[in-house]
């Protein structure tokens, strides 16, 4: 689950990080009311209004300025608030912004040049050990960094056991080239962060930019958090920070059915159970010369009113030509299920307007093709994986 980058910072103070001080505002008169509490607190002059969306490279689409005065914060507000932002990890309509955060400004004058970090913690599932990976190019995006100049990437493997040792985070602060204040400062930066990743049972963790100021202070401008789903059932107030206006409606409407849907890019539905057996019916449809649409697991039950729910969440996708249905039936009998496809075909009427396509393996299988077949229905049965693929080829050709 993602979250917000206001609500990152909030887990990250929780736990003793330094943060870049902001609040959030849902129009411009809060941001406003919000830019005159930071002076207070704070003393800063200057505003960072930054766009609240999940997704990274804001600045690069206009969901990031800087305002000097009250007047600029009203007029950026208007201008980030209700935009439709746009950038490398949106998608292609971009989102919508329906807040923003009015942050303290942190890079003010004092008696050394500021520095700019990337450090992120998440889990090596090569090692299954949790992995600090930082670098000095810090404020830029990490994958030009790999590209262009990998040498300039460091990672720290923490053993489970033992956690994060002290002379870990030291030899973070000496490959960042710190020294002095900044340097212990930094090791108790690195300290608290993971502890923070940790304690909140997140997958991950990303701080773009660390940054150390002008008066040697380390703290995180930044914060993109995603936290483990399957561990929000004990972490409570965290579930309550999901924001479902940042994620697909379609996936939402899925998830609260109990059906795990994921939204793809191709023209092939695919209604499965089973996650391995999704995973080999996507690379069936890749190789059948298509794009799969979705990913779609109706889990143990496949019953007529499971499959009829998965059909229209399916066909909510305008660019789904056909619907290939790959079930292998151990803990569901396949005649079940067949029924189940064909009362749902038929409660449904002209809803499906696209080809359909059944296998069905295992327990009673040759039942459930002899129900397809006689149904009446304009469903194409198969067997065999290849004999699935062809008939998705005829389908479409």
């Amino acid at each position: 689950m993602n979250i917000h980058e206001y609500q990152g910072k909030e887990i990250l103070a929780k736990y003793g990080v330094r943060v870049q001080r902001g609040i959030v505002a849902n129009n411009p008169v809060e941001a406003v009311a919000a830019a005159k509490q930071l002076t207070t607190e704070t003393g800063t002059q200057w505003y960072v209004i930054k766009a609240q969306i999940h997704a990274g490279g804001r600045g690069k689409g206009g969901g990031v300025k800087l305002a000097k005065n009250l007047e600029q914060v009203t007029e950026i507000s208007e201008q980030i608030i209700g935009m439709q932002l746009i950038t490398p990890q949106t998608p292609p309509e971009g989102k919508t912004v329906h807040k923003v955060l009015i942050a303290e400004d942190v890079y003010y004058p004092g008696e050394s040049e500021t520095s700019e970090f990337y450090m992120s913690i998440l889990l090596n599932r090569a090692t299954g050990r949790n992995m600090i990976m930082y670098s000095t190019e810090g404020g830029m995006d990490i994958e030009e960094v790999a590209e262009h100049t990998p040498h300039l990437i460091f990672t720290e493997e923490i053993d489970p056991q033992v956690g994060l040792q002290g002379f870990q985070a030291r030899r973070v602060a000496f490959n960042l080239g710190l020294s002095g204040n900044a340097f212990k400062e930094m090791v108790k930066f690195v300290d608290s962060l993971y502890n923070a990743y940790i304690g909140s049972d997140s997958s991950m963790f990303e701080i773009n930019p660390v940054l150390k100021t002008s008066d040697n202070k380390i703290m995180a401008v930044d914060a993109k958090v995603n936290i483990d789903d399957n561990a929000l059932y004990r972490q409570p107030v965290y579930a309550e920070m999901r924001d479902v206006r940042e994620e697909n409606p379609i996936e939402v409407e899925a998830k609260e059915a109990g059906l795990n849907y994921v939204d793809l890019d191709g023209t092939v539905g695919c209604m499965v159970n089973g996650a391995g057996l999704a995973m080999a019916t996507m690379d069936l449809i890749k190789y059948a010369g298509f794009e799969p649409a979705n990913f779609l697991d109706v889990g143990g039950t496949a019953d007529a009113k499971r499959v009829e729910l998965a059909f229209r969440i399916i066909l909510k996708d305008p660019n789904v030509k056909a619907i290939l249905i790959n079930i292998f039936g151990g803990i569901v009998r396949c005649d079940r299920v067949a029924q189940g496809v064909v009362d749902a075909y038929k409660n449904m009427g002209d809803a499906i307007n696209v080809p359909i396509i059944v296998r069905l393996q295992g327990t009673n299988a040759e039942i459930a093709k002899e129900l397809i077949d006689n149904s009446g229905m304009p469903i194409l049965s198969a067997v065999q994986f290849q004999e699935a693929a062809d008939q998705v080829q005829k389908a479409l050709s």
